[in-house]
């Protein structure tokens, strides 16, 4: 039987104070008001002073009320029914379904020991030739994609979520507008996927403490699905309102706040989320993609800044578009040398042309006059833009590759590329034959 303390010493914002003793960091408690029964965590011990956050915020709580600790940490349930379901950021059913029971595991443990580890190796397709060709996601890599407000990351995350050859998606929505989150379920509904995903959404409206739960419930529920040798992709949008829901909170407790009002310990909370990429020995895998937008476009923002230090590169999202520069894959070498011989290849050639592109554009804006070179860089730029960096192109790998070659070979001749002549013998794209006088394709 767990004590009920009747006496709250303090109440501040959603966070209230209780003297008691024997109670852990994370454990959940019942707190009754006068609009009845609210679910609080602990968030803070300091000697016998225990802080608890309160789900549903502090309204209807009162210095009298009760405060009953349930001697656990906060868990979910887990179980193939999960697949096809919503849920809120502490668990519960957002779509009107049944409530899922036992089997019930503890979110936010530790991550797993590197020596279960092993070094990633397998490529996860997901069809944008701007993920595939050039920045290759490897299965069990952490990756953020950066973007600015306005940019359309979470449609960029639908359509990875659609397309990506891996067995369950996991979607961690934080403090996502209402609309966001019906776009996100009905595109998956839409065409087939809800199926094998998982959604817990925290919506700007909810508690803050469900926003700071939603990674964790999130990769709770993926490890146990790669111990079932599935292959998990987690897809968590955003990170930088889960830190504000951090700094939130480290305000209202009166912590003594680090860079831009951050906690000092923003770097330990973030990595800690993101170690839990992992591909297993003998099982399954997790892999992370994160959104991290940037307020004011300032990659030196405390969050993204940090997140740099932790994740395996990074994808910049400008202008509606992966930009190739600055977008790295570190764990990319891993995968690209064993998909096809030529994709190392079309992949620098096809930037160094595209860096060229970007320099005659530079050129025809200060008014020089453009060379044969200069007008067949921007004749290829243009494709380049139009063909293989617009998110709307759906393409397998292969398919990419050989678009790739064809963009090439219709804006250069082949001593242009410095292709080696092996790789131009068997893929260069032929061009048709012309006849001369009539100027029609020779049959």
């Amino acid at each position: 039987m767990h004590k009920v303390y009747h006496r709250i010493e303090q109440i501040a914002g959603n966070v209230i104070t209780v003297h008691a003793e024997g109670v852990m960091n994370g454990e959940l408690a019942q707190v009754v008001g006068t609009l009845g029964v609210s679910l609080a965590q602990v968030i803070r011990l300091e000697d016998n002073k225990v802080f608890l956050q309160v789900f549903a915020g502090s309204r209807g709580i009162a210095t009298d009320g009760q405060v009953r600790f349930l001697g656990r940490t906060m868990d979910v349930p887990f179980t193939d029914a999960l697949l096809g379901r919503v849920f809120n950021g502490s668990g519960q059913p957002r779509d009107n379904g049944p409530e899922l029971e036992g089997n019930r595991i503890p979110i936010g443990g530790p991550s797993v020991n590197p020596a279960k580890r092993i070094i990633p190796r397998k490529m996860v397709r997901t069809g944008i030739p701007m993920i595939d060709v050039f920045n290759s996601l490897v299965e069990s890599q952490k990756l953020p994609i950066f973007a600015a407000a306005g940019e359309p990351y979470n449609e960029l995350l639908a359509r990875i979520a659609l397309q990506a050859e891996v067995d369950v998606i996991i979607l961690g929505g934080m403090g996502l507008k209402h609309d966001d989150y019906l776009q996100f379920r009905d595109t998956l509904e839409e065409h087939g996927a809800l199926s094998r995903s998982i959604l817990f959404i925290h919506t700007a409206a909810d508690p803050t403490v469900e926003c700071q739960m939603v990674p964790d419930i999130s990769l709770a529920v993926a490890e146990q699905f790669a111990l079932q040798n599935k292959r998990v992709l987690v897809l968590l949008t955003d990170m930088t309102s889960f830190s504000d829901a951090l700094k939130e909170i480290a305000i209202t407790m009166e912590q003594i706040p680090s860079n831009r009002g951050y906690p000092g310990d923003l770097y330990s909370q973030l990595a800690s989320r993101y170690e839990k990429a992992v591909d297993f020995e003998g099982a399954g895998s997790i892999t992370i993609l994160a959104v991290t937008t940037m307020p004011g476009d300032d990659v030196t923002h405390p969050v993204p800044d940090n997140t740099g230090y932790i994740t395996e590169g990074q994808f910049y999202l400008r202008n509606g578009r992966i930009e190739p520069f600055g977008s790295l894959s570190r764990l990319k070498q891993q995968v690209n040398a064993r998909t096809r011989e030529d994709h190392r290849t079309v992949m620098t050639t096809m930037i160094q042309l595209y860096a060229s592109y970007k320099e005659t554009l530079e050129k025809q804006s200060m008014g020089f006059r453009m060379s044969a070179w200069d007008n067949k860089l921007l004749k290829y730029g243009e494709r380049f833009e139009k063909e293989m960096m617009d998110l709307s192109v759906n393409i397998p790998l292969e398919e990419a590759l050989d678009l790739g070659w064809q963009i090439m070979a219709d804006c250069f001749e082949p001593e242009e590329t410095g292709i080696p002549s092996k790789l131009i013998d068997t893929f260069w794209a032929k061009k048709p034959a012309v006849a001369p006088e009539t100027g029609e394709t020779a049959g």
